[in-house]
């Protein structure tokens, strides 16, 4: 072979590299901290955006500055992005400070979203019909030392594709919210990298459910992170009882075969 068709050889096998990795990144694959994307400029929020519609960000870094300049747990906190019922919110990365991240008002979609160092929470699901859907598909969230995900409302939550690092809980259904919902959750493939304490937590005496599919745990050896921890829920604000963890086909809908430690 030629010294020419050597150079369009390598080029061309690294353009084939490129446009995987850039296919992986776009499609929502799972990734690690090292693949995270890189944002395409930043943005300072400094009161809650309010989206409808499809809003795509196009890869901005969005942070929060004055009243939402907190990456803190208090529960009072707005987010940075509240979507209206239908809202599609994509391609955008969510930075420090993160304050109460995003606020879904009813059925929505997240799409290719990324926090960085999550605040309160990452996002939290509300509305009050027991058909609204929350889709998040693609994306990761690290560093929330309590929830990720905060499920207060009605309906049914799809998360698949998600990558998850040094975390509390990945999706709680509300334990203590003042007015209860059953709610459906489903996991599907999440990559979970240790430190991290509960997959999902629900309810049982509220008849919540959660499915779990393709998941991936990455360095926890002695397997400490619960993959569904169940819990009696009340609407009094008092701290949720537990209720027993693992797999039983009516609560907690898993098999051994459908987690992967790593």
């Amino acid at each position: 072979m030629t010294s020419s068709a050597t150079s369009r050889g390598l080029l061309g096998g690294l353009a084939t590299l490129g446009l995987t990795l850039g296919m992986l990144m776009t499609s929502g694959a799972p990734a690690d901290a090292a693949t995270w994307p890189t944002p395409n400029g930043s943005q300072a929020v400094s009161s809650t955006i309010s989206v409808s519609g499809t809003k795509d960000y196009g890869m901005k870094r969005l942070y929060g500055s004055g009243d939402l300049g907190s990456d803190g747990q208090d529960e009072d906190q707005g987010p940075l992005l509240e979507l209206a019922p239908g809202a599609v919110l994509k391609n955008v990365v969510i930075g420090s400070p993160a304050a109460d991240g995003v606020h879904c008002l009813g059925s929505c979609t997240l799409q290719n979203v990324w926090w960085e160092d999550v605040g309160e929470d990452a996002a939290t699901f509300l509305g009050s019909s027991s058909s609204n859907v929350y889709t998040v598909s693609g994306g990761g969230a690290k560093e929330a030392s309590d929830k990720v995900f905060q499920f207060n409302g009605a309906g049914t939550l799809n998360v698949s594709n998600f990558a998850v690092k040094n975390f509390g809980t990945f999706v709680r259904s509300c334990g203590n919210c003042k007015t209860q919902y059953k709610r459906t959750i489903n996991l599907s493939g999440i990559e979970a990298t240790y430190k991290g304490n509960k997959l999902v937590g629900i309810n049982t005496n509220y008849g919540d459910s959660a499915t779990l599919r393709t998941i991936t745990i990455v360095g926890d050896t002695s397997r400490k992170i619960v993959p569904c921890q169940k819990y009696i829920g009340n609407n009094t604000g008092a701290e949720p009882t537990t209720n027993g963890s693992g797999p039983d086909g009516t609560y907690c809908k898993y098999s051994s075969s459908d987690i992967t430690y790593k």
